[in-house]
């Protein structure tokens, strides 16, 4: 079986080698984003908004 190459295959190879590093790349800056320690009192807030009483 002779593998051909098709703009299918062609753009398919690319979806899959481009978005995937940039997917891995957002995904480590939204961790980064969260464990930041200049954030803690920002998601200390938030997370006691729930228990507030008004």
């Amino acid at each position: 079986m002779r593998a051909i190459l098709t703009v299918e295959n062609f753009a398919s190879n690319l979806v899959l080698t481009m978005w995937t590093p940039l997917f891995v790349g957002i995904f480590i800056a939204i961790i980064t984003y969260a464990l930041w320690p200049r954030n803690k009192a920002t998601f200390d807030v938030a997370a006691q908004m729930p228990l507030r009483e008004d």
